[in-house]
């Protein structure tokens, strides 16, 4: 798929490290799926969507580092929507959210809700400047928050709001890969989803950048069941830029 040209009409900081970017083209898409996104002249990087028509933006790398420094007006390449989503599986949802992973979630949360579905999320970050869509996750449903200074909810991780929460037949999950980990090491892995973020080049399933396992994160994914996922070694390796593994 050729790449559109997506002109930036607002930018707004969420953090001090997280800006989302809307742009003059909506996409019909299910909450968890990706696009990839040229910055011109640096590299094409896969993306959630967190509107129909934003993405959100951590400042970690080359490519999101170009990213910051355009400004309204200035534009991108955009295609996709790529892979699977989240699927509504029944009446009460709990959602993890770990820094920029919420990106994915908000949009479910707020679907979830609009279906009549109970949405509980469990969000976590660095510090409560981190915190990202706590408003929204907190018009869908019961927000708990866990910050690693305290200086917001509990003071340490998100997983460990977990041990508490009882009451879901649905988790759904997106974060960091180790986060993630203890996620699926605590409950029931038929009964969760993981939206996984691996280095992906083509977004068709062509390259195998992204393999986990023999599993391609941009088309088998990069929502997996949990039951798929406790079988590979999520949560030990990654992949380089050359496709090499790199023990997390």
């Amino acid at each position: 798929m050729k790449p559109v040209n997506a002109v930036i009409t607002k930018i707004v900081d969420e953090t001090p490290t997280t800006r989302t970017f809307f742009f003059d083209t909506s996409f019909e898409s299910i909450p968890g799926q990706f696009v990839m996104v040229w910055v011109r002249g640096v590299d094409e990087i896969p993306m959630a969507l967190s509107y129909e028509n934003a993405i959100t933006v951590q400042k970690v790398g080359p490519a999101t580092t170009a990213l910051f420094e355009l400004e309204e007006c200035d534009s991108f390449g955009i295609r996709g929507p790529f892979g699977n989503g989240f699927e509504l599986r029944s009446e009460h949802i709990l959602l993890v959210a770990g820094g920029v992973g919420a990106a994915p979630l908000a949009p479910f949360a707020e679907k979830a809700s609009l279906s009549d579905i109970a949405v509980t999320t469990l969000l976590g970050a660095k510090t409560k400047g981190e915190l990202l869509f706590s408003e929204r996750f907190e018009a869908a449903g019961k927000l708990l928050v866990a910050t690693d200074d305290g200086t917001e909810g509990k003071h340490g991780y998100v997983t460990q709001l977990l041990a508490g929460i009882k009451n879901y037949s649905q988790i759904y999950c997106c974060g960091p890969e180790i986060m993630m980990k203890r996620v699926l090491d605590m409950v029931v892995p038929a009964n969760a989803q993981f939206s996984l973020h691996r280095y992906i080049k083509c977004g068709l399933g062509v390259c195998g950048a992204c393999c986990i396992d023999g599993l391609r994160v941009c088309k088998d994914g990069p929502v997996f069941s949990g039951d798929i996922l406790k079988m590979s070694d999520f949560g030990v390796y990654r992949r380089d830029e050359c496709g090499r593994q790199v023990k997390l």
